[in-house]
């Protein structure tokens, strides 16, 4: 009997947890958000995750065929859909910022950084988060429409960018399919550096003059989600290297850490010449050989 009671009070201390997890967020949700199932997702990137090493090999194709045929070209000034597709991908951030962020400051002020770190509730238990995350992975293959921008306009193409392109797509698509409960913090990062940065560009589309200041703070921002990205990742290794059960598999977080660890060494050298090396133009961002690095 005391058994049974043992196990019913864990029950519904577990009930009582999740209860918390799942609490409403927010003040109000689409139906699209509420129909979302995670485990629909789930199964259709189980089944079709390897589809983004076949976008993978389009996209190099383009690029590379594209700056070949552009070579003898006269550049295309693109302004009109230049400032529509920034302004798209400025309100997608945005929007995805706003449906994220609550979940993720929620889950630190009442779990704390172990679960943000280590539980995806993220996306199992919460339809909003859940939704706009399986978004932001979805999102990764629009994205490489940025590239294309740079081919016909006959803007220097760095290896940071396309190289970021091709990682990014091919690692959220792989990690969606294993739930990685780090990604909790790499899409709520990814969703806020990329509404000032979509933001930005937008504005200079549209010949804003923006303050060399602002250029400066979403470089660093940029950075600094190199940087953090490292640190959970290694907390996450580190916690189950002590035995603590954490949803990210080895290999994942052997993966990940490669992935950022090379974008923070990139990125680092990136913005040594943007901003110190007195031998480098000083653009910064509004470069156009590093145009759309995310």
């Amino acid at each position: 009997m005391l058994d049974i009671d043992i196990a019913n009070t864990s029950a519904t201390h577990d009930d009582r947890m999740m209860d918390l997890v799942t609490m409403p967020n927010y003040s109000y949700i689409f139906k699209f958000e509420d129909d979302f199932e995670h485990t629909d997702a789930k199964l259709w990137f189980n089944r079709y995750w390897t589809a983004c090493f076949y976008y993978v090999g389009v996209y190099m194709l383009v690029i590379f065929t594209g700056q070949q045929l552009m070579a003898n070209r006269p550049r295309y000034e693109l302004r009109g859909p230049l400032i529509c597709w920034n302004i798209m991908l400025a309100t997608f951030s945005i929007i995805g910022t706003c449906r994220t962020l609550p979940e993720f400051f929620h889950v630190l002020r009442n779990y704390g950084l172990y679960h943000s770190v280590c539980v995806p509730s993220y996306i199992e238990h919460n339809k909003v988060s859940g939704f706009w995350a399986t978004m932001f992975v979805l999102s990764k293959v629009p994205e490489l429409g940025d590239t294309i921008f740079i081919v016909l306009r006959k803007q220097p193409l760095i290896f940071l960018h396309w190289y970021h392109h091709a990682t990014v797509l091919v690692y959220s698509w792989y990690a969606f399919t294993e739930y990685t409960a780090p990604a909790r913090w790499f899409i709520a990062m990814n969703f806020t550096v990329h509404s000032a940065m979509y933001s930005y560009y937008a504005l200079k589309a549209m010949h804003y003059r923006v303050p060399r200041f602002v250029s400066m703070t979403i470089t660093v921002a940029q950075l600094t989600q190199m940087v953090v990205g490292c640190a959970v990742i290694l907390w996450a290794y580190q916690l189950k290297q002590d035995g603590e059960a954490c949803n990210a598999s080895e290999q994942n977080i052997k993966l990940s850490l490669l992935m950022y660890f090379s974008y923070f060494v990139l990125f680092a050298r990136f913005f040594y010449k943007a901003y110190f090396d007195k031998r480098a133009p000083r653009k910064g961002i509004d470069s156009t050989a590093t145009k759309k690095i995310q």
